[in-house]
């Protein structure tokens, strides 16, 4: 059977009516890099920042997905509608992702009320993929009341993830010394709320202790609420959502809310545009002989990188980068 073919009309009326195979195809032509993708965003633009965008992040293993699933399952039940993106350190088209993510949420693949895509980083740093924020901006403007981003779990790159949400989760296990290892690395400086999953461990109650020890270091008012869960039973998942519902009813009476969105779609502009300046500097080595030159002069030890730099960014972006301005 044929894939059918959108019109950038029929995508932007189908992603602002929820429809979800435009949904689909648009994230698709996002992640691709399609040119119909930027006409489209910029279509559907007017229509996002009313979905509440929660970030999960944490250690490999850590039960993330099945946190979400569960979550997704409670807030199905007030009639919210929901969105997923799980991102994945491998290909976004396989079925048998690395963390499993569209297994564990498969009891939600029918819901329509749902909408779950895995992404895949395709070798972007920071454990998201450069099209995230894309692909929740479809998501907040075909109308879905909530926004999971799920991040590969990679440690402490997944700072990135707070760049995108309003809310940040950290899902940790007890008996796991990646979990203390990561707080100690300074990921404690992103949650908002913290989840202790798999409470049933002999070990919860005495990672609740380190967690609270490490969290009481922190200034009072970055102190997140920690809470016990057991995902697969549902223990603890109202509490939970309770906790990341009332951070983001406190960012917004306090007015924060809009500014960290400001923050956060301000360095959204400048990390495309970071990605759209490496591939035209990467594009314009490749084409010219005398910049491959200078690259193989670094190799050979003939040429320090910065002047390398200097020399490639006058000629392909004629920037003076000694400070005095564009050039001719």
């Amino acid at each position: 059977m044929a894939r059918r073919e959108w019109t950038l009309e029929e995508l932007t009326v189908g992603v602002r009516g929820g429809d979800s195979r435009a949904l689909a195809r648009a994230i698709s032509l996002v992640e691709n890099g399609d040119p119909v993708a930027y006409p489209l965003v910029r279509d559907v633009y007017p229509d996002t920042g009313r979905a509440a965008v929660v970030g999960v992040t944490g250690p490999p293993g850590a039960g993330k997905s099945s946190l979400i699933a569960a979550l997704v399952a409670h807030i199905r039940e007030s009639g919210s509608t929901v969105g997923v993106v799980s991102v994945d350190p491998s290909s976004p088209f396989t079925r048998g992702a690395l963390l499993g993510d569209r297994i564990r949420l498969a009891d939600h693949f029918l819901d329509p009320g749902v909408f779950i895509r895995s992404m895949g980083t395709r070798g972007h740093l920071g454990g998201l993929a450069e099209t995230t924020l894309q692909a929740v901006l479809l998501l907040d403007a075909a109308g879905k009341d909530v926004v999971f981003v799920e991040t590969v779990g990679a440690g402490q790159s997944e700072v990135q993830v707070t760049g995108i949400a309003d809310t940040i989760l950290l899902v940790l296990m007890p008996g796991s010394g990646d979990s203390v290892q990561a707080l100690k690395a300074g990921i404690m400086e992103i949650p908002d709320v913290i989840a202790i999953n798999k409470m049933d461990h002999p070990a919860a109650k005495t990672m609740l202790s380190e967690v609270r020890s490490i969290v009481a270091l922190s200034e009072p008012g970055r102190r997140p609420p920690i809470v016990l869960t057991e995902a697969l039973r549902g223990e603890n998942v109202p509490e939970l959502w309770s906790g990341l519902s009332e951070h983001r009813a406190r960012l917004e009476d306090a007015g924060e809310l809009e500014e960290r969105r400001r923050r956060n779609l301000a360095a959204e502009v400048f990390a495309v545009a970071s990605s759209r300046a490496k591939d035209r500097l990467e594009a314009a080595v490749a084409d010219d002989p005398e910049l491959r030159r200078l690259l193989e002069d670094v190799q050979r030890r003939e040429l320090d990188p910065l002047t390398a730099v200097r020399e490639i960014m006058e000629k392909v972006f004629r920037v003076d980068t000694n400070g005095t301005g564009a050039g001719t």
